[in-house]
């Protein structure tokens, strides 16, 4: 399953380099973060040729490479000022309190999103948060009812994630009340999927490990899917986007059974 937006056009075949860059730092910026062999299937160019784009652009400052691709500058730790499509994230965060009572045990992920909800809970309200990003939890330190477990172990570079068996044996043995998590691509046929891995498999399990899930997702993050599943629509509850819930574009996420804020 390559990775592909239904609300994107199809790029020209000989995009300038310019063109292309600015491509690159788009999808960089929807996703989070993106591989080379999806660049390549996107932007038609080889794989040589990406790798160049990207290198330039990492030491211009405009992307973080990792391992087989790029990654947002904006999820990289010190560079919260350059959060892409903040406004939109901040109407997810809000959003996203409703879902928030006290004394609930939320198992939490990371990235932008989810750092501008984390900001957002009231410093009033008493719950156990429990992470697998180290970031999340260093947000949740501000909140003085909170109590933040992070589970430990081998972390990603891909997602800034724990990864290792630690972490699986830990949400084994856990019931969350809510899982709240972003996603790297979601579509109503494929679901959620990413292109890493142990990312998905620590979803995975994340998921298996609460009563409910959230996902939080920008609108341009519809429609789009990448090359593993992580889990089909009927495996979440809710589905969190900056557009109004009536929105045209959400209609076949809500056919789903999905509750859309």
């Amino acid at each position: 399953m390559d990775s592909t937006n239904t609300q994107d056009q199809v790029p020209p075949v000989s995009l300038t380099k310019k063109a292309r860059k600015e491509l690159i730092i788009k999808q960089v910026n929807i996703h989070t973060r993106i591989t080379y062999s999806e660049l390549v299937n996107l932007i038609n160019v080889s794989e040589d040729t990406i790798r160049r784009d990207v290198n330039e652009l990492a030491e211009e400052g405009k992307v973080v490479k990792i391992k087989g691709g790029a990654m947002s500058i904006a999820y990289h730790y010190g560079h919260e000022s350059e959060t892409y499509a903040q406004n939109n994230k901040l109407v997810i965060a809000e959003k996203t309190l409703q879902l928030l009572r006290d004394d609930m045990i939320v198992l939490i992920g990371g990235g932008t999103t989810i750092r501008e909800f984390i900001k957002k809970i009231p410093a009033t309200l008493r719950a156990t948060f429990i992470t697998v990003n180290v970031l999340s939890a260093v947000e949740l330190l501000d909140k003085p009812m909170i109590k933040t477990i992070v589970i430990g172990g081998q972390i990603s570079a891909y997602s800034q994630m724990t990864v290792s068996g630690e972490v699986f044996e830990y949400l084994s043995n856990i019931k969350a009340d809510l899982c709240i998590i972003g996603t790297n691509a979601i579509d109503p046929v494929h679901g959620l999927t990413d292109a890493d891995w142990e990312t998905i498999q620590v979803k995975k399990a994340m998921i298996k490990a609460a009563d409910q899930v959230a996902i939080l997702a920008i609108s341009e993050k519809l429609n789009s899917s990448m090359k593993m599943k992580i889990a089909d629509l009927q495996d979440i509850q809710y589905l969190i986007t900056e557009l109004p819930a009536d929105h045209a574009a959400l209609q076949p996420y809500k056919a789903q059974n999905l509750t859309i804020l």
